[in-house]
């Protein structure tokens, strides 16, 4: 059985982001980069079901620009098999995402998909469910626990009112939430031997898609500044407050 996991190269989750001064867009020059911390749980638990011996062949996939053959290595170095890298330096919507992960599909046919819910940069959480549409594939989203059969897989999600437990008919796409698993640490004699492990590169214009953005991004700003809390005295003033000064009730 494979697996095809779709990893992503995002700023890391302990860098602050600034905008630009134009406001165009967040400032990236010079920090540090990661994979996608929801990435690297479906990245783990792919490896899982492979030490469990319910999948033979890992293969990574990451769509952007050259640098994302580091995350693709750190993927390999992980348990990855072998990689796959769309290589390309234009912005990719959810959307364009997708498309180019169903041709990938199409072309390694796996029978399980894994990727994070969301991208901590974008935090769409879109790609997932779009990819389980063009695919015309099961989908199991924000997923909690995996349980690999022969034919489906069982994947207990998190949802507002608490858990819910789904099976899917394979080949289905799954995507991973925080509390899936916990990552483990990489060691240096795997990442020395994923410099080693192969890894193809594709062009967009060999899977013939349409890349080109939908949305216009108008302006990015910082948040305003929070202004200091106040300790209050009672329930009443509490209520007070809430009703009188911020008018939320």
């Amino acid at each position: 059985m494979k697996a095809l996991v779709a990893v992503k190269r995002v700023v890391d989750y302990n860098v602050k982001v600034r905008v630009k001064a134009d406001g165009s867009d967040v400032d990236i020059g010079n920090v540090k980069m990661s994979m996608n911390p929801f990435d690297e749980i479906a990245m783990e638990e792919a490896v899982r079901l492979k030490e469990a011996g319910k999948i033979s062949e890992i293969v990574v996939v990451s769509l952007g620009v050259k640098q994302c053959e580091e995350t693709l290595r750190t993927a390999l170095a992980m348990g990855g098999d072998r990689a796959i890298h769309v290589q390309t330096d234009d912005y990719l919507e959810p959307l364009a995402v997708a498309k180019l992960l169903r041709k990938i599909a199409e072309r390694e046919q796996p029978q399980l998909i894994l990727l994070g819910k969301q991208a901590i940069d974008d935090d769409a959480n879109q790609t997932a469910q779009m990819l389980a549409a063009l695919l015309n594939a099961p989908q199991g989203t924000f997923a909690s626990k995996v349980e690999l059969g022969e034919n489906e897989v069982t994947v207990v999600r998190e949802v507002d009112g608490g858990l819910e437990t789904v099976a899917l008919k394979l080949p289905a796409v799954v995507s991973a939430d925080l509390r899936l698993n916990e990552p483990r640490y990489v060691k240096l004699p795997n990442i020395m031997q994923a410099k080693k492990k192969p890894l193809e590169k594709l062009a967009v214009e060999e899977l013939g898609v349409d890349i080109a953005p939908k949305l216009q991004q108008q302006k990015v700003a910082e948040p305003k500044p929070r202004s200091g809390g106040v300790k209050v005295q009672s329930v009443a003033e509490l209520v007070a407050k809430l009703k009188n000064e911020a008018k939320v009730i």
